[in-house]
């Protein structure tokens, strides 16, 4: 009888147990989801602006068609991302395209002196601050959720309910160019 009650409370302390591994990798992975969006909202807002940006520039330097068309193209790709490692992508063609428009602004200096283009040029500074802000919180995230979901013994738990692996979202310009210093051109 004594050893019935021993099994029964085995089998009691091991169902707690899976239940405890499982509510916690729901929540690391929830924690993920919800920094994701956070990455998600900034994105928009920073999509959102472009427009407004490229047609404040337009006013200025219409002959510049290459650059907007490249920004719209640029813009497109990282509103119809799908997935982490493609809005990564869209993300960094829609970088250097704007580090292009903006490029095209220092040859135009009543352009860089209007008051509608700095601001949404200090917007755009301030948005991209809060990506920044919002990558390293889903990455670290990303980072507590996969370890949380290869430890022993929420390993054994994880595959069987479905809990995968996810994807960091990485520096869209890629590690390579993170080792190169900014050029930094005082003279205008």
């Amino acid at each position: 009888m004594t050893t019935l009650f021993v099994i029964i409370g085995i089998i009691v302390l091991i169902g707690f147990l899976i239940v405890g591994i499982y509510n916690r990798l729901v929540s690391l992975r929830q924690t993920t989801n919800q920094a994701w969006s956070d990455i998600e909202v900034q994105l928009k807002q920073r999509q959102d602006l472009v427009p407004q940006l490229v047609n404040t520039v337009k006013g200025y330097a219409s002959h510049e068609k290459e650059t907007f068309e490249e920004v719209v193209r640029a813009r497109s790709a990282a509103v119809n991302a799908n997935n982490v490692k493609d809005q990564a992508q869209a993300e960094g063609m829609l970088s250097a395209a704007l580090g292009k428009l903006f490029a095209l602004a220092e040859a135009y200096p009543e352009l860089k002196a209007n008051t509608n283009f700095l601001q949404l040029q200090d917007q755009l500074a301030d948005i991209e601050n809060k990506i920044a802000a919002a990558r390293r919180f889903y990455n670290n995230s990303v980072q507590e959720y996969n370890t949380g979901r290869e430890q022993f013994p929420a390993v054994l738990i994880a595959g069987p309910f479905g809990f995968q692996e996810r994807e960091f979202f990485e520096a869209p310009e890629g590690r390579q160019s993170l080792q190169t210093p900014p050029t930094v051109d005082f003279s205008s």
